[in-house]
């Protein structure tokens, strides 16, 4: 018999959805529905500053003007903060995580005087000062009651691993993974419990999740989201990056550079007919983004 899929749409509640949001769920939910599967609803609500609950009411409100249901209530991470401090317990228990107690402006100066400021997806590369410190000097800082932010240990966690990592992307086959070039990510933040990383994939595992629709933008999170899942012995699904969607100055769509959103579409008179075929019709690949990674 074959395996249930079960997809999901996991918008953060930091503004209203736009065309690009609409192709992602639109993905997700018509790949559950064709094949007699699930579709779920997640609210990634973790940043407090950032997220707002008329968002989410307004998400809900969209999804639902779209056409599109869901299966069982929506997960809100904010409710569940007690689980991802669990997972990092584990990441901690297993040497991989330490305090980092440097501000963005020590880390500009850290990298200032090595000369050179190597990136990775998520920006800058932390140059590891806080991996150095002594376990006593951590403990006093900590008590001290000094902020800090909770890193992994790159190095420690790819030696854990017994070989390569990949993962099995839709049109595209099977794709090797480079978790190295995110360096010493930070995994719970001074003013956010958890990060993005670590609780999506959680929850994925938690949930069931067997295909992940998303952007192409979050490509390069795979192999990031692929080394936690190792390490936690999660399951991992299947993905699907979609081609980002451009807006007509050639940008992508965002919330930030103010994407019409569908409550606009709404009120311009568009009808959800014409507003699905925009989401699933608009897309234009972006960057070829897999185009230079290995597969077999």
């Amino acid at each position: 018999m074959a395996a249930t899929i079960v997809t999901r749409f996991a918008p953060s509640p930091t503004g209203r959805l736009h065309l690009g949001h609409a192709c992602s769920a639109l993905l997700g939910w018509r790949a559950a529905r064709q094949a007699g599967g699930r579709f779920l609803l997640r609210i990634e609500d973790i940043d407090p500053v950032r997220c707002r609950p008329e968002y989410t009411a307004g998400i809900l409100e969209d999804l639902a003007w779209l056409g599109l249901d869901w299966d069982g209530p929506p997960r809100i991470q904010s409710r569940h903060l007690p689980e991802y401090r669990a997972a990092l317990d584990r990441l901690e228990g297993m040497g991989l995580l330490y305090p980092c107690f440097c501000t963005r402006a020590d880390i500009a100066r850290e990298v200032a005087a090595i000369g050179h400021a190597p990136h990775g997806p998520d920006g800058l590369l932390y140059p590891g000062t806080c991996r150095q410190l002594p376990v006593a000097m951590r403990a006093a800082r900590i008590a001290a009651g000094e902020p800090y932010a909770l890193r992994l240990d790159m190095g420690a966690a790819l030696a854990r691993l017994d070989g390569p990592l990949w993962f099995e992307e839709e049109g595209r086959g099977r794709l090797r993974c480079d978790p190295a070039r995110f360096g010493d990510v930070v995994l719970a933040r001074k003013d956010i419990p958890a990060s993005y990383h670590l609780c999506v994939t959680h929850d994925d595992a938690l949930q069931g999740v067997t295909l992940v629709t998303r952007a192409e933008d979050l490509l390069p999170a795979t192999d990031l989201h692929r080394l936690l899942q190792a390490l936690m012995g999660w399951p991992a699904p299947r993905y699907r990056h979609h081609p980002l969607l451009l807006g007509a100055d050639g940008k992508r769509l965002s919330k930030r550079d103010r994407a019409p959103t569908l409550e606009a579409l709404r009120a311009a008179g568009r009808s959800p007919e014409e507003v699905r075929a925009m989401a699933l019709g608009g897309a234009t690949s972006s960057s070829g983004a897999a185009a230079d990674r290995s597969s077999s």
